[in-house]
């Protein structure tokens, strides 16, 4: 059984999953006809929350980084 994570691996891997999961909901909406506006608005509301959430990993992994 591997290790568990620390905070810092946890968030770099996270960093590193984030960009794909961004493109695939955005393949996802592309796809989406325009008829269907709640599926669009809830493909739309999860691409931002995914952004969001990067750029919380992201300054999360700077503070980690400045703590050293």
């Amino acid at each position: 059984m591997p290790p568990p994570l620390n905070e810092r691996q946890s968030l770099e891997l996270e960093r590193a999953e984030l960009p794909g999961q961004i493109l695939a909901t955005q393949d996802e909406l592309i796809a989406t006809p325009a008829e269907n506006r709640g599926r669009r608005e809830r493909l739309d509301g999860q691409i931002r929350n995914l952004r969001k959430r990067l750029v919380k990993v992201e300054a999360r992994l700077a503070a980690i980084r400045a703590e050293r």
